[in-house]
């Protein structure tokens, strides 16, 4: 007679009881809440994009554009005379258009001498803005994310 399933000497069953619990020694399955997603690359966060890390500060999750690369696209730029194209990396496209759109109208505007006042004004607003960005003030991108360190 064979041993009753589930018995010590039954086929298929675990010899020493049940199967071990996932998380302790096995991975999970694929579609398991806390398990790798499969494939290459980075694992999408809790909000839904690809974690970068957490603020420790405000507990918001950092964002994907560096603010040392915003900071000196920023400033670098805008000594050139083109500024505005730090804040549209960020994803802030309003400050960003404003600045570039204004500082290209002010060229055609020296010729009324209107140019002369108002084309320092927007580099001078993107340099100081540039500097702002480097120093932390403006810390955020278009969607609200802290800029990664």
């Amino acid at each position: 007679m064979p041993p009753p399933p589930g018995a010590p000497g039954a086929s298929g069953a675990a010899p020493y009881g049940a199967p071990p619990t996932p998380g302790y020694g096995t991975p999970p399955p694929a579609g398991y809440p806390g398990a790798p997603a499969p494939g290459y690359g980075a694992a999408p966060g809790p909000y839904g994009v690809i974690d970068y890390g957490v603020d420790p500060v405000s507990g918001l999750p950092y964002s994907d554009k560096q603010k040392l690369t915003a900071g000196l696209l920023q400033l670098l730029l805008s000594l050139v005379g083109i500024p505005g194209v730090g804040r549209l990396y960020m994803g802030r496209n309003d400050l960003g258009l404003i600045q570039l759109i204004g500082a290209l109208v002010s060229l055609p505007l020296m010729c009324v001498l209107v140019g002369f006042f108002t084309y320092p004004a927007f580099v001078v607003w993107g340099v100081v803005d540039g500097i702002l960005i480097l120093t932390g003030s403006q810390h955020r991108d278009g969607q609200g994310r802290v800029l990664r360190p």
